[in-house]
C-alpha cells in the first residue's frame, strides 16, 4: 500500500546511496484510515499532532481537511473529503480510491494514539536534522554581522523551542492524579525548612506572607538607589544556596530536598564586588574594611572562615554586562542543564536589552524583557527574582513609600509579575535631613532616628497567590545584611 504514495528513493541519479529523512508512511496511513473509519480517533491525537508533522504532502492535506471537518461538527470520511481534495492521479490510482483503501484497510482505533506519537517523534527528528543542517550551513557561510555567539544562541533557542512545543503529555488528567501531585507537594513542604510550599528566603516574616518563593513565579524586587534592593536579593540568594540539600534518586540524578541551586546575573556589580558583599554579611566585617585591608587579625580569620564555608555552596554568578534577554535565557537554560537550577536572580531589569528593532521605544523593549523573564520562569519551572529601578517621582512625595505606579516602564512589569515587592528604609531619608546640632530640631530628629534606625520595610504591592502588606525587617547597613526583626511580642519575658 505504501507504493500508492510517492516515497523518497534511497539512490541518486548516479546510483549512490543517500540517507532519506526518517518517516513511517505505514503509520501515517494507518492513523488516517482509523480517523476516516471512526472520527473519535482524531480526539486521541488532536492535542499534540498537527498537519505539518506528517511526512507526505498528501497525508498533510488529508489530515488538515479531516480535522477541519471534525472540528466543525461534520463527518470526515472518504466521501466528504473528496469534495475538498479533488480527483488527482496518484500513479495508477485516483485520490478517492486511495482514501477508500485507507478506510478499508484500517482495523481499529485502539492504536491511533501510538501511531500519532510515532508520527510526531519522527517529525521532531526531521526538525532536528533541519536545525543541524542550518547550523552547519550558517557556520560555513555566515554574514559579517553575525557573530559565532549569535549563531550558538539562535541554535540553542530553536532547540529549546523544539523541546518545549507540541508535547503529548498534556490534556485532561484524572483528579486522583492531581490529588497525588498535591499530596507530594505538601509532603515536600513538610520536609522543607519553614514548612513552606515554596523555597524559603531565610526571612521568616517574609516567608509567612509569601509562602516562600514559588516555582515559575516572576518576583519583581524594586526600590530607589540606596534602599538595599541588591543587598536583599543577595541575602535571599545566599540563604537559599546555604540551605541547599540534595537527595540522590534511584536513576542516579539529584533532587533538591531543601534550599536550592542559585544562578545570579550581576549586570551592575562584578563577581568580586558581589562576593565581598556576601563575605561582609556572613563574617560581620564591614565591606569597606575588607576592600581597604583595614582589619584586625580576628577579622581576617572571620573572613577566611566565612569564605571556606561558602566555597561548597551551589551559587553561580554571571557578571557579563549589557546582555540581551535572549542571551540570559540561553545561559540560564545551560546552567539548569549542566548544574541544576532552583532560583534565578537578575540584577537588574533596566540593564538588560531586548531584540534591537528600529523604531521600538524603551517601554516596548522592557515589555519584551519582562514577558521573556516570565516565560523563562515557566519554562525552567523556577522562581525568578528580578530587580527593578523606581522612577524619581517617589522623591517628590512627602510619604516616600513606593507604589506600583512608581515602577519605571511600569505597565509591563506590573502586568507580567506574579509578585511585586518594594524595599523601603525611612532611615535613609531622615538621616539626610539632619539639622544643626544643639537645636531643638536636632533633638526631635534624634528621636525620629531612634525609631527607624536599623529597620527596613518590604512592601508587597502585588501577589497573585496571597495577601499584600508590609513586612518589617532589620537592616545592618555596614555589612548590608537583612534579617528578621525582633518584635516586642516575641521577646522573652523579663526577669
Amino acid at each position: 500500500m505504501a507504493s500508492a504514495v510517492a516515497l523518497a528513493d534511497r539512490f541518486d541519479a548516479e546510483g549512490r546511496v543517500f540517507r532519506a529523512a526518517p518517516s513511517n508512511v505505514d503509520a501515517e496511513q494507518a492513523l488516517l484510515g482509523a480517523i476516516l473509519v471512526n472520527n473519535d480517533a482524531f480526539y486521541r491525537i488532536s492535542d499534540f499532532l498537527l498537519a505539518e508533522h506528517f511526512h507526505e504532502e498528501l497525508h498533510r492535506r488529508v489530515f488538515e481537511v479531516a480535522s477541519s471537518l471534525i472540528k466543525a461538527g461534520k463527518v470526515a470520511n472518504p466521501i466528504t473529503l473528496k469534495t475538498f481534495l479533488g480527483d488527482a492521479d496518484l500513479g495508477g490510482i485516483t485520490l478517492p480510491q486511495y482514501l477508500a483503501r485507507l478506510a478499508a484497510e484500517a482495523t481499529t482505533i485502539i492504536n491511533a494514539e501510538d501511531y500519532g506519537r510515532t508520527i510526531y517523534d519522527l517529525a521532531i527528528r526531521r526538525s532536528l536534522i533541519t536545525i543541524g543542517e542550518d547550523v552547519v550551513n550558517v557556520a560555513y557561510d555566515a554574514p559579517v554581522e553575525s557573530s559565532p555567539r549569535d549563531q550558538i544562541e539562535a541554535a540553542e533557542r530553536r532547540l529549546y523551542e523544539l523541546a518545549e512545543t507540541g508535547r503529548y503529555d498534556g490534556g485532561f488528567q484524572d483528579f486522583s492524579r492531581a490529588l497525588t501531585t498535591a499530596i507530594d507537594m505538601a509532603a515536600a513542604a513538610y520536609q522543607r525548612d519553614g514548612k513552606l510550599s515554596g523555597i524559603s528566603t531565610g526571612l521568616s516574616d517574609l516567608d509567612r506572607m509569601m509562602g516562600g518563593l514559588q516555582s515559575s513565579d516572576l518576583v519583581i524586587l524594586a526600590g530607589r538607589p540606596g534602599m538595599g534592593k541588591t543587598a536583599l536579593a543577595t541575602n535571599i540568594a545566599f540563604n537559599i544556596a546555604k540551605a541547599y540539600r540534595g537527595e540522590k534518586q534511584p536513576d542516579g540524578s539529584t533532587k533538591t530536598a531543601n534550599g536550592g541551586i542559585v544562578g545570579f546575573f550581576s549586570l551592575e556589580m562584578s563577581a568580586e564586588q558581589l562576593a565581598t558583599r556576601i563575605i561582609a554579611e556572613q563574617s560581620g566585617v564591614p565591606s569597606y574594611k575588607i576592600r581597604r585591608g583595614d582589619m584586625r587579625e580576628d577579622d581576617f580569620y572571620k573572613i577566611t572562615d566565612a569564605a571556606r564555608e561558602m566555597q561548597a555552596m551551589p551559587f553561580y554568578i554571571d557578571q557579563t554586562g549589557g546582555i540581551s534577554i535572549a542571551q540570559l535565557a540561553a545561559r540560564a537554560r545551560r546552567l539548569k542543564r549542566q548544574r541544576g537550577l532552583d532560583l534565578l536572580v537578575v540584577d537588574y531589569i533596566q540593564l538588560l536589552s531586548g531584540a534591537a528593532r528600529k523604531g521600538d521605544s524603551r517601554v516596548q523593549e522592557v515589555t519584551e524583557i519582562t514577558t521573556g523573564l516570565k516565560a523563562l520562569a515557566k519554562d525552567l519551572n523556577v522562581p525568578i527574582v528580578a530587580l527593578s529601578q523606581l522612577s524619581r517621582q517617589v522623591e517628590a512625595r512627602d510619604d516616600k513609600r513606593p507604589q506600583l505606579s512608581d515602577l519605571r516602564e511600569s505597565g509591563s512589569i506590573e502586568q507580567d509579575a506574579d509578585v511585586v515587592m518594594f524595599v523601603f528604609r525611612e532611615e535613609y531619608y531622615i538621616k539626610n535631613k539632619e539639622p544643626r546640632a544643639g537645636t531643638e530640631e536636632h533633638l526631635k530628629w534624634q528621636t525620629e532616628m531612634e525609631l527607624v534606625h536599623g529597620k527596613a520595610e518590604v512592601i508587597i504591592g502585588k501577589q497573585r497567590h496571597g495577601p499584600t502588606g508590609t513586612v518589617a525587617l532589620a537592616f545592618q547597613a555596614d555589612v548590608t545584611r537583612f534579617s528578621n526583626l525582633a518584635q516586642e511580642d516575641r521577646l522573652p519575658e523579663p526577669y
